[in-house]
């Protein structure tokens, strides 16, 4: 079924650009949308905020043996991108490392909308201005297919680190920098939750995630609060049969 509904968004894009009496680069347009990395592939997996590429390895690993997976991973600083490139696992025929501002709508990504599988966005919304956020969030939605699953981890409201920070720190509400320049949000579960549902996602998961770090040298103890979720892009309705949905969407 990914493959038949690849298919169909390509053809569709194709129509559109060859049928447009003005376009006058339709032909490069056209070559543009078939010929993007991973563009023969049956299930794409993207990781926004790559780093160094410490969960784009083991990923690529895992899927080492699983034919028609494509990785898609980018990071907002060069020289991160630069490092995953020049791994000795990185394979060009299998991921794609890109330079991106996700907080730039006006540069696209390298893919067209509605082609990914899963969206990893760990510990990156947190670094983001608030007021910028649910752009984010909404663009990121683009790029599922019906059906496609985004995966959200990130710090949670009342974490001992938001609770260290000291007078000076806080930018806005729940909005601190750290020492080195970074900045940080505390989220809450309902927050999370209204963020991906403006954006057109459904939920499956949306849970706070409590755990107590102790650090046995410096015996000091940490109340850590994380919110892990999943939320997924609703699939279409069939007009002949609303009732459809229900079965092929396990979680509503």
């Amino acid at each position: 079924s990914t493959s038949v509904q690849g298919y169909i968004y390509n053809k569709k894009q194709a129509k559109s650009l060859t049928e447009n009496p003005e376009g006058k680069n339709c032909g490069e347009e056209l070559g543009r949308l078939e010929s993007f990395p991973g563009s023969d592939a049956a299930y794409r997996i993207l990781e926004v905020g790559c780093g160094a590429g410490n969960s784009v390895f083991p990923i690529l690993k895992v899927l080492c043996n699983t034919p028609g997976i494509f990785l898609y991973c980018c990071d907002f600083a060069s020289g991160a991108v630069e490092l995953v490139k020049s791994h000795s696992s990185y394979n060009s025929a299998r991921c794609s490392a890109f330079v991106h501002d996700v907080c730039d709508d006006a540069v696209p990504y390298p893919f067209p909308d509605e082609i990914l599988d899963v969206i990893l966005l760990v510990f990156v919304l947190s670094t983001i201005h608030p007021d910028r956020m649910q752009g984010v969030v909404n663009r990121l939605a683009k790029l599922l297919k019906p059906g496609g699953m985004l995966l959200f981890r990130d710090y949670g409201r009342y974490d001992t680190a938001q609770l260290r920070f000291k007078k000076g720190h806080c930018l806005s509400e729940n909005f601190y920098v750290r020492g080195d320049g970074t900045r940080v949000y505390f989220f809450t579960k309902d927050e999370v939750w209204n963020m991906f549902t403006l954006a057109g996602l459904t939920e499956v998961q949306n849970l706070v995630d409590r755990r107590l770090q102790v650090n046995r040298k410096k015996k000091v103890k940490m109340q850590r609060v994380w919110i892990q979720s999943k939320f997924q892009k609703p699939l279409l309705l069939s007009l002949n049969n609303p009732e459809e949905i229900t079965k092929r969407h396990p979680y509503t």
